[in-house]
């Protein structure tokens, strides 16, 4: 039974990653057609645009531009998240969507990294937020959150 319950823990974080994945890589590339580096549409006038961004840096400017390190860092994160929660992946959902959602978008920048030598980024809250973001940033910030849910819900139940 373990094992079969493996196997679909395993197919829904590589569902959760490919869709993350692909989602991520479609909306780069719209955005690399359509725009220029640096310009800027409006979406949502004073809230939200879309501005093609080319980002040879860490996740908010920090950890410098040396793409290997980079790439080796992101590598090196994914290992860390899985020894964590390998155990809580087997017995839940939650966890398995989340962890997919993080492999897919670290698996989407680090594409970026390897393909073009820096990241595209297009999501801008400019009035809200201080840096430009994309969908692989997304995924990676929902599927903490949600490691982050689950790890307080496993919590109050063992206590």
């Amino acid at each position: 039974m373990s094992r079969n319950r493996s196997f679909n823990s395993t197919a829904l974080i590589l569902v959760v990653a490919i869709v993350a994945f692909v989602a991520d890589q479609i909306s780069k590339r719209l955005v690399i057609t359509s725009f220029q580096p640096g310009e800027s549409r409006y979406v949502i006038p004073h809230l939200l645009k879309w501005t093609y961004e080319r980002n040879f840096h860490g996740a908010f400017g920090l950890f410098g531009s040396n793409g290997v390190l980079l790439i080796a860092m992101a590598v090196v994160v994914l290992v860390l998240f899985w020894i964590s929660f390998r155990d809580a992946v087997a017995s839940s959902r939650l966890v398995c969507v989340a962890f997919g959602l993080i492999v897919g978008g670290a698996i989407g920048n680090i594409a970026d990294r390897v393909h073009f030598g820096y990241v595209v980024d297009f999501v801008d809250f400019y009035r809200i937020w201080p840096d430009i973001f994309n969908l692989a940033d997304s995924c990676i910030t929902i599927g903490v959150i949600l490691l982050l849910l689950s790890s307080l819900a496993a919590s109050r139940r063992s206590a």
